[in-house]
């Protein structure tokens, strides 16, 4: 099965270096489409419909939360899959572009495997962000934070089994799915499943907001 990649960065060498990275992986990925700003991103989003784009987060005429916002946000009627990319110093939006509908959020520096990584898994339906974004998010919240913000078990529907608290941490740490696997020597179906329904249990939406769960609950420290 192919799957069909948008890539928009307003930066030439950018847009190049992805773009020969992803082609490297064909038949598998297929580059449909390159946007060279947040405007020419959402025309051809909704002309081409691939099954993942991917946006830098700084673009001319239209940045690449609003973009995300206009193909994938929760009042679009039929919503694409969207991937952020962003520099160390852009990770004050990794809120914003999770609220605006993002699956994925991803430093530039990744390595090409985490990136295809993370396409792969935002086109099976589910959320990678970068281990580092995820550190960095959490250390913000951390910073702002209030005790009032805390939370327990009491704030979730049904307690975690004790598997799904393994995974859980494992997950907070910025695992990916197949790190998982290897970890706990489960199948790949097992950890899908163990991952969907922490977020059914404790109410959240991605792997970032299992991370600060994790962290409000005291389960993991920042050190």
């Amino acid at each position: 099965m192919t799957i069909t990649v948008l890539l928009a960065d307003d930066q030439d060498l950018v847009r190049t270096g992805l773009k020969l990275i992803l082609d490297a992986f064909l038949p598998e990925i297929l580059v449909v489409g390159v946007a060279h700003d947040g405007q020419e991103a959402v025309t051809m989003a909704n002309a081409l419909r691939p099954d993942v784009c991917l946006f830098d987060i700084q673009m001319p005429r239209l940045d690449g939360i609003e973009a995300t916002k206009m193909v994938a946000g929760p009042d679009v009627a039929d919503p694409l899959t969207v991937v952020m990319l962003t520099t160390f110093d852009l990770d004050d939006y990794i809120f914003r572009s999770l609220q605006a509908g993002a699956r994925g959020f991803l430093l530039k520096d990744t390595e090409p495997e985490l990136l295809v990584e993370a396409i792969r898994t935002a086109a099976s339906g589910e959320a990678l962000i970068s281990p580092v974004a995820t550190s960095r998010l959490l250390n913000k919240f951390a910073s702002s934070s209030t005790d009032s913000l805390r939370k327990d078990n009491k704030d979730i529907s049904e307690p975690l089994s004790p598997r799904e608290e393994e995974t859980l941490l494992l997950v907070a740490e910025g695992l990916t799915n197949n790190e998982i696997v290897e970890r706990l020597h489960v199948s790949l179906s097992t950890v899908k499943s163990r991952i969907s329904m922490i977020m059914l249990k404790i109410g959240v939406r991605n792997r970032v907001e299992i991370a600060i769960w994790a962290y409000q609950t005291g389960r993991i420290r920042l050190d």
